[in-house]
C-alpha cells in the first residue's frame, strides 16, 4: 500500500507543479485546472527522454526532479486562487482516490491490476524491468509508445516502490486527474454537484472498465483528449493562457497561448504514439473549420481570413514547438504503424469476447464486465438498452445546450471521436474500436453532466423565458414552469445510473499478485514446445487470480498449473518435460527431475530421461487473451491431469 500511494502522491505533485509551470511561462499567473494533465504530458514526456541515458531510472528521476525544482521557484509568489482551488479541488481529489481504490479495497491487496481480465500488464511490467536495467526489449524494438513506462521506472526510484505498485500509483495519479481536470468546466457549480459531476467525468463506466484491468495507456490518451477538448474551449474565450475576466492583466504572450495544448499533444504522442495525434488532431481541425464557416456566414469571409491571420502567429509557434518535441520519436512511430493490433486481418479482439457495444461510451452499462453482451449477467437485456436511451436523452439534451451558449470545441472533440470510432469499427479491428469507445466516453459523459448539473435549463439559455414570463397560461408557459424540474429529473436519474455503472465496474476489479520477477518470462525460450508444469503456492491461484497471471507469462509454450502444496499425479502428466516452482526451497513431489537452473524466484527442473512427444499440457496462444488459462487448464484440486 504505501509504495501505491507514494508512487501516486510523486507523479500528482510533480504534475501539479509542473503544469503550473508550462502555464506560467506563458503569462497565466492564475491557476488553471489544466496543469495537472498538462505536467504529465510533460513529465511522461520528460520521463522517456531521459530513461535512456547512462543511470537510466535515476536519471529519469533527476530530470524530472530538476524540472519539479524549476517550476517551483518560478511559481513561487506568482500564483493566484491556490486557496481556493485547494477548496474546490481536495473534496474532488479524495472522492476520485477513493474510488479508484475501490479495486483493492475490495480484494484487500495492492498487485499487478486486470490480472484474469487482461494479462497485458506482463508485457508493461517487463518492458519497464528492460528500460529500468539499460536493456531493450520486443515493445522497444516495435517502436511501442513507452512513455509511461518510464514514469514509472523513475518512479520506483524516487519512492523504492516495485514496478507493480509504481505502475498502480500511476493508474491512480490518472484517475484523480481526469476527476480534476473538468472542474476548468465545473467550479462554478455548487457542492455536491460539482465533486459528481467531475466524477462522473474522470471515472465514466468505459475508464473505470479500463482502469480495474491496469490498462493504463487508454486512460492517459482519454485524459489527454478530454483535457484537450477543454482546452480549446478555454482558447476560443480567450481563458486559457490569458486571466482577462478574471480581474488581473491579461497575459502579455499571445504567441505561447496554444502551448499547454502541444504539451498534451506531446504527451500524447509519446503514450500512444500516433494513434493517440487523431482524437487531438481531430478536434482542433473540426472545431477550427467551424469556427471559420460560422464567422464567413454571420459576418464575412473576409472576417474569417482576418480570425485566421490573427490565429496564425500562436498556431504557428505551436506546430513548430510540437514538430520539434515530436521529431525524436517519428522513426518509432513508423515502425510502430506495423504492430500487430492494427492488423485488420488478424482475429483483432484482444481481451475481448466479441465486439463491444458502442453505446457503452454513453456511461449507463449494468455490468460488472464491459466485455458482456446484454443479458449476459445478472441484468436482463432490456435494462442494458433502457439505460442506454437514457445516456441518449441526455447527451442530446447536454449537446443542445452547449450549443445553445455557443461553446463549440467540446461538441467538436466528441464529433471527431465518434467518426474516429466509427473509423475503428468499419475499417479496424473490435479491440481498437473498444479503445475508441473509452477515449471518446469523458467528452460524452462532460457534455451530459455539465448540462444537466448546471442549474441552467435548456429553455432559458434558449431566449425563451423572458417571452413566456409575461404570459400566463398555454403550453409555452407550462414548459417554463417544467423546465427546472424535468431537468432536474433528468439529471438525478443519470446520474445516479452512471455512477452506479461505474462503480459497479470498480468494484469487480481483479487484483493479481503483488511481486513480479522478469525471470519467468525469460524462462521462456528455453521451454520450447514441451509441456511444462508450474507448482505454485496456494495464495497466488486461489486469490490473485495466479492461473492466468502464470500461463500467460509463458504463453506460446505448452503450460498446466498446479497447486505446489496439493497432492499430485506421479509422475507429471503424460509427456511433460519441465517442471517450475517458485519459492526459496520448494522442491517438486517428483523423483525423476534434476535441477537445470534457477531464475529469481523461480526454480526450472528437468525430467530425466526426456520424454517423447511434446506432451499433453494446453498449448498457450498469445492471441488468447481473453481467457488465458482456458476452460481446461486446471489443477489436481479441480480435475486430473490432462492425458
Amino acid at each position: 500500500m504505501f509504495g501505491t500511494y507514494a508512487s501516486l502522491l510523486l507523479i500528482l505533485v510533480a504534475s501539479l507543479v509542473v503544469g503550473q509551470g508550462v502555464f506560467a511561462v506563458c503569462g497565466r499567473l492564475e491557476w488553471s485546472w489544466l496543469a495537472p494533465p498538462v505536467g504529465l504530458a510533460v513529465i511522461t514526456t520528460v520521463a522517456w527522454g531521459t530513461v535512456r541515458l547512462p543511470g537510466e531510472e535515476a536519471s529519469a528521476l533527476a530530470a524530472v526532479a530538476v524540472l519539479l525544482l524549476a517550476s517551483l521557484a518560478l511559481l513561487r509568489g506568482r500564483t493566484g486562487g491556490l486557496l481556493d482551488a485547494v477548496r474546490i479541488g481536495l473534496p474532488v481529489a479524495v472522492a476520485a482516490l477513493l474510488a479508484a481504490s475501490l479495486p483493492f479495497f475490495v480484494e484487500a491487496r495492492f498487485g499487478i491490476l486486470g490480472t484474469g481480465l487482461n494479462p497485458d500488464m506482463s508485457q508493461h511490467l517487463f518492458a519497464a524491468d528492460r528500460l529500468a536495467h539499460g536493456e531493450g526489449g520486443k515493445l522497444l524494438s516495435q517502436g511501442y509508445p513507452l512513455g509511461p513506462h518510464s514514469l514509472v521506472v523513475a518512479t520506483t526510484k524516487g519512492t523504492g516502490a516495485s514496478l507493480v505498485h509504481a505502475f498502480d500509483g500511476l493508474a491512480l495519479a490518472i484517475s484523480v486527474i481526469a476527476a480534476l481536470t473538468p472542474l476548468a468546466l465545473f467550479s462554478r457549480i455548487a457542492g455536491s454537484r460539482r465533486v459528481a459531476g467531475a466524477l462522473l467525468v474522470g471515472l465514466p463506466y468505459m475508464v473505470a472498465s479500463y482502469l480495474i484491468q491496469g490498462a493504463f495507456k487508454e486512460t492517459m490518451e482519454a485524459l489527454f483528449v478530454l483535457a484537450f477538448s477543454i482546452g480549446l474551449h478555454e482558447l476560443a474565450r480567450g481563458r486559457l493562457t490569458s486571466e482577462a475576466g478574471l480581474g488581473v492583466r491579461p497575459a502579455s504572450r499571445p504567441a505561447l497561448a496554444a502551448i499547454p495544448l502541444v504539451a498534451l499533444a506531446v504527451g500524447s504522442a509519446y503514450s500512444y504514439s500516433f494513434p493517440g495525434l487523431l482524437w487531438l488532431a481531430g478536434a482542433a481541425g473540426l472545431w477550427a473549420l467551424v469556427e471559420l464557416v460560422l464567422v464567413a456566414s454571420h459576418d464575412s469571409p473576409a472576417a474569417a481570413v482576418a480570425l485566421a491571420r490573427r490565429a496564425a502567429p500562436a498556431t504557428g509557434v505551436a506546430v513548430a514547438a510540437f514538430a520539434l518535441a515530436v521529431a525524436p520519436e517519428v522513426g518509432r512511430m513508423l515502425d510502430f504503424a506495423s504492430f500487430e493490433t492494427f492488423n485488420p486481418s488478424g482475429a483483432g479482439l484482444g481481451n475481448l469476447f466479441n465486439p463491444i457495444s458502442p453505446l457503452e461510451a454513453l456511461g449507463i452499462w449494468p455490468s460488472g464486465d464491459f466485455r458482456l453482451d446484454p443479458g449476459a449477467g445478472a441484468m436482463p437485456a432490456a435494462g442494458f438498452y433502457l439505460g442506454a436511451a437514457l445516456a441518449l436523452v441526455a447527451l442530446g439534451y447536454g449537446v443542445a445546450w452547449w450549443l445553445r451558449r455557443g461553446e463549440r470545441a467540446v461538441p467538436a472533440a466528441l464529433a471527431a471521436a465518434a467518426a474516429l470510432s466509427a473509423y475503428a469499427y468499419i475499417f479496424g479491428t473490435p479491440y481498437q474500436g473498444a479503445k475508441s469507445i473509452v477515449i471518446a466516453s469523458p467528452l460524452a459523459m462532460l457534455i451530459a453532466a455539465r448540462a444537466l448539473l448546471s442549474g441552467e435549463p435548456l429553455i432559458a439559455i434558449s431566449g425563451v423565458t423572458g417571452v413566456i414570463a409575461r404570459r400566463r397560461g398555454g403550453l409555452p408557459g407550462i414548459a417554463a414552469r417544467l423546465a427546472m424540474p424535468l431537468q432536474a429529473a433528468l439529471a438525478v436519474a443519470f446520474v445516479a445510473a452512471a455512477a452506479g455503472c461505474s462503480l459497479l465496474a470498480l468494484i469487480n476489479g481483479p487484483v493479481g499478485p503483488a511481486t513480479y520477477s522478469p525471470e519467468l518470462t525469460k524462462l521462456r525460450p528455453v521451454l520450447g514446445a514441451d509441456s511444462t508444469v508450474v507448482l505454485a503456492p496456494k495464495h497466488l491461484l486461489a486469490d490473485e487470480h495466479g492461473r492466468d497471471y502464470l500461463v500467460w507469462e509463458l504463453r506460446g509454450g505448452r503450460v498446466c498449473v498446479d497447486q505446489a502444496a496439493a497432492p499430485s499425479p506421479s509422475p507429471p502428466p503424460h509427456g511433460a518435460a519441465h517442471v517450475i516452482t517458485q519459492g526459496a526451497g520448494q522442491t517438486p513431489p517428483f523423483t525423476d527431475l534434476e535441477l537445470e537452473r534457477r531464475a529469481g524466484p523461480y526454480a526450472l527442473w528437468r525430467r530425466r530421461p526426456a520424454p517423447r512427444g511434446h506432451g499433453s499440457c494446453r498449448l498457450i496462444s498469445p492471441g488468447g487473451r481473453a481467457n488465458p488459462a482456458g476452460d481446461w487448464a486446471v489443477d489436481s484440486m479441480n480435475r486430473p491431469w490432462p492425458r
